[in-house]
């Protein structure tokens, strides 16, 4: 018993030493799992190996000073696919930017995991579906950016609840309902309503039901 003790004194400092490290090769993971969704034609993704310790030597992957990934930079790239919710795993993203591509299907609620967001672009693709309530849990996003996809429903009103909002975009969809004016919602243009089936601002202090949406 003694023995065992001894062992764990001597091995588990090099155990958490690595934990970082850990830390960043399970986000890796997840990136290599969104990769495995992609079609790239023009390899903008070869540098992604993952048997590499961690994603930060990665192309179009930024790091922190811990090793964890905090901006994934795919914005027109060409690439086409989906999103799945290992994209959830990336806790310390800060800036998602993947818009003018091809990327289909629905856009994952898991990214509602990623609290320290700041900024979410995925305008100019064919995502489809409703825009995920659980976008409500990004307290510190500050820009979304949504526009020129294929997006339905009505716009979730739990949104109204991001203070740090400042740039809201869901313009060129297929939403439909009534526009918040709570919130951050007070601020944002007719234009980033516009081309959709939205029936323009609901009445402050008022619950909108759309019914039909």
């Amino acid at each position: 018993m003694a023995a065992v003790h001894c062992l764990l004194s001597l091995f588990l400092p090099i155990l958490l030493s690595f934990s970082p490290a850990l830390s960043t090769n399970s986000e890796g993971n997840a990136l290599h799992a969104l990769r495995s969704r992609l079609s790239d034609p023009t390899n903008v993704l070869q540098s992604w190996d993952p048997t590499l310790v961690n994603p930060c030597t990665w192309f179009h992957v930024t790091c922190d000073s811990d090793n964890h990934v905090v901006r994934l930079d795919l914005g027109n790239s060409n690439i086409t696919g989906s999103l799945g919710p290992e994209l959830g795993q990336l806790r310390h993203l800060q800036y998602l930017e993947l818009y003018k591509n091809n990327i289909v299907g629905k856009i994952p609620k898991e990214l509602g995991n990623l609290g320290k967001l700041i900024s979410m672009d995925l305008y100019g693709n064919k995502f489809q579906g409703n825009i995920p309530k659980s976008f409500a849990n990004l307290k510190s996003l500050r820009f979304l950016r949504l526009n020129d996809n294929k997006l339905s429903g009505s716009i979730p009103r739990e949104l109204t609840t991001l203070s740090s909002l400042k740039v809201f975009d869901v313009s060129n969809n297929d939403l439909c309902g009534t526009i918040p004016v709570d919130g951050p919602f007070e601020a944002f243009p007719m234009g980033s309503f516009a081309n959709n089936r939205l029936n323009g601002p609901e009445l402050k202090g008022l619950v909108a039901y759309d019914f039909g949406c």
